[in-house]
């Protein structure tokens, strides 16, 4: 139970449904069984080891926010070296699905996924800039990809597209996260946006990050790679996530619903791009040009 923690399931489970997202986008369907628990389970165990191995790194840190005691008493449970073990065990394994099943280009991607979270983003980014999540955003972007090039090692527009949705839509979401526990990353040192450059410049940034976000999930629909039934989910659910994100700008408040609207937001363009293609919508209009 304890390592289960110490591997962040809910941000796995996002990974593997991202990662998977990928793969119905360059498959134009959904792929192959086989082929689909592979990858996904490449996914999981090199998400899972990198958070865990996350924890590992920052203990320190975590030791002084209180909203992540839990994680700090489960680490204890396992032992730094245990979890250590378990975590670089996870990426080796995932590696070698990766490599050996997969494609050498979706093994890269990995590597640079787990490189860029655990090296760059927990050792250096966060804990030198308050801009550093907009580079830190790199490790939940790159599952998108990982999941593309699964399928396909040549990735195409509509890859990068999602690709750069992703990158927009960790800030935000990170941002309203840190505007909730503001002073428990005071407290560790963390110089996160609201702690380094105030709440109001943070709002200001959450909300350009969220306004950017609506016309680039459209254009996966103007170019003609999903349907305008994926387009109006979209739309909706753009609009709702703007409106949650200028109502906690302007009381300066309710970030915990924001950090929600966002998870909300990014899980209906992904299952609406998902069951888009898979149930042939999105096929048609493409077969249409």
């Amino acid at each position: 139970v304890s390592t289960i923690l110490l591997s962040k399931p809910g941000i796995i489970l996002s990974v593997a449904f991202t990662g998977f997202a990928g793969m119905v986008l360059a498959n134009r369907g959904v792929p192959s069984l086989g082929l689909t628990v592979l990858a996904v389970l490449s996914l999981l165990l090199s998400a899972a080891g990198s958070a865990i191995l996350n924890n590992v790194l920052d203990k320190q840190i975590d030791t002084l926010m209180s909203r992540l005691s839990k994680r700090v008493d489960a680490l204890e449970v396992v032992g730094e070296r245990t979890a250590t073990v378990v975590s670089l065990s996870f990426i080796i394994i995932s590696l070698f699905i990766s490599f050996y099943y997969l494609n050498a280009v979706n093994g890269a991607l990995i590597i640079a996924a787990i490189l860029s979270y655990t090296l760059l983003y927990t050792l250096y980014l966060k804990r030198s800039s308050p801009y550093g999540t907009i580079l830190g955003g790199l490790p939940g972007a790159l599952p998108v990809l990982v999941g593309y090039t699964a399928v396909n090692p040549h990735i195409g527009v509509d890859g990068i597209i999602l690709f750069v949705f992703m990158m927009l839509w960790q800030p935000p979401h990170f941002w309203a996260l840190a505007q909730k526990y503001k002073l428990d990353y005071k407290k560790a040192g963390v110089p996160v946006m609201p702690v380094a450059l105030g709440s109001k410049f943070t709002n200001i940034m959450i909300l350009l990050y969220s306004i950017a976000l609506l016309p680039l999930s459209l254009s996966l629909w103007v170019l003609h790679y999903c349907s305008e039934y994926y387009a109006v989910f979209a739309i909706i659910s753009g609009l709702y996530f703007e409106y949650v994100i200028i109502r906690s700008a302007v009381k300066n408040t309710d970030y915990g619903k924001a950090f929600g609207a966002s998870i909300v937001y990014m899980l209906i363009i992904m299952l609406s791009l998902i069951l888009d293609i898979s149930f042939g919508s999105a096929n048609a209009v493409v077969g249409s040009f």
